[in-house]
């Protein structure tokens, strides 16, 4: 009587180390990209305050153009490196009557290489709301 032969061939284990090792392959940059879009959403949400500002100093002025920083309820620029923000990010900038642009910029380093981020307010007139449009490095390197 023969006994049946137990356990994984030489060639079947190698198959399903080759089927992990291409599974890692596409899940590490993945998951790098993943991670830095992660990082720059601390970029993202630091714009906030300054978006809040706006709107509120346009719905009391009627218009954009002293929407500017420190002025009419609008946050001042940062003044220190904070987290994953550069300093002086936060910068609002084009102003006109019916337009301004808010710009921040992430720290180089920590999987971020400088991205900004900017939000360009479009108002069409009193009354009506601003538009907002997205922009800025982050846009192209896909982090925002």
């Amino acid at each position: 009587m023969q006994q049946a032969q137990k356990g994984f061939t030489l060639i079947e284990l190698m198959i399903v180390v080759a089927i992990i090792g291409i599974l890692a392959a596409v899940a590490v940059p993945a998951y790098q990209t993943y991670t830095n879009k992660a990082k720059f959403s601390e970029v993202v949400s630091a714009a906030a305050p300054f978006k809040l500002g706006i709107e509120t100093c346009f719905q009391e002025q009627g218009s954009l153009a002293n929407c500017t920083n420190g002025n009419n309820g609008v946050p001042g620029t940062t003044a220190q490196t904070d987290g994953r923000v550069l300093a002086a990010s936060g910068a609002i900038t084009g102003n006109t009557a019916t337009a301004a642009i808010i710009t921040m910029t992430s720290i180089t380093g920590d999987g971020l290489a400088g991205q900004t981020y900017t939000l360009t307010a479009a108002a069409p007139g009193a009354g009506r709301p601003i538009t907002w449009t997205k922009g800025g490095s982050c846009v192209a390197a896909a982090l925002c």
